[in-house]
């Protein structure tokens, strides 16, 4: 499903990815951890189109197409989706109106009949019970005075509107309750299947006893520097990075 060989980005002069490989098939998931600065969000950014970011050389294939030459919105009619570590606010553009505009153009590009409007409003009542969103915020403006557990909740929803064939969630974790954090990791592995993949980019193992990886890989210094299956979470956890830094790190 994706493909990502020799890796290398930039921010203006500054090298951030130095080389990653990567390769991701139906059905898995995969976990990425690593110390703060090590390129994580980097990866995640790049791997969706973000501007802010200059690939200086590698390739990246998603589906068997180039990836790299496509732009945010292409990338995401193909279906890859990003979740935002931090989600921003859309004053004046109503959830309803931004998914139904998201929701039909991923359709255009399958090939299918837009979405109606008593279909649509089916698709929000059952995609949003996945991750227990009160109804109430669909019809308010995306993210606009949502907690910082609604609004993680939201991009759960989104994803499941959506639909994508592969996911990609920057610290979907990040600044949530014991209860939040199940409830959007559970709704993640509710949307698993075998015809898709699921990255998540993450610190802390908790995330990781709700959405079990098939693989972990070790980010550092913008290189992937070890990987290993679920019990590599658990170690990490114990014991930190240095064992791992001091044999394989630079």
């Amino acid at each position: 499903m994706l493909t990502v060989k020799n890796l290398h980005a930039s921010v203006g002069d500054k090298e951030i990815l130095r080389g990653i490989n990567l390769e991701v098939k139906a059905g898995e998931v995969h976990a990425i951890m690593g110390p703060n600065g090590s390129g994580k969000s980097t990866l995640a950014s790049v791997l969706a189109g973000s501007e802010k970011f200059t690939v200086t050389s590698g390739e990246v294939t998603f589906l068997g197409e180039d990836l790299l030459p496509l732009s945010v919105e292409e990338r995401a009619r193909r279906g890859l989706f990003l979740g935002f570590q931090y989600p921003v606010e859309i004053p004046g553009v109503s959830m309803a109106n931004f998914m139904k505009l998201a929701v039909n153009e991923r359709r255009k590009y399958l090939g299918k009949e837009p979405v109606g409007a008593a279909e649509f409003l089916r698709m929000m009542r059952e995609k949003s019970a996945v991750v227990e969103l009160d109804s109430k915020l669909t019809s308010r403006s995306v993210n606009e005075g949502f907690s910082g557990g609604e609004k993680k909740k939201n991009e759960i929803f989104q994803m499941a509107m959506l639909e994508p064939e592969l996911a990609i969630l920057d610290e979907t974790d990040s600044g949530l309750d014991i209860d939040a954090l199940r409830i959007v990791a559970t709704g993640v592995t509710k949307l698993h299947t075998d015809r898709n993949a699921t990255i998540v980019i993450t610190h802390y193992q908790r995330l990781l006893d709700y959405i079990v990886p098939d693989y972990v890989h070790v980010l550092y210094k913008g290189r992937i520097i070890y990987s290993g299956d679920k019990s590599l979470a658990l170690r990490l956890e114990k014991e930190g990075y240095d064992w791992l830094i001091n044999e394989y790190g630079e």
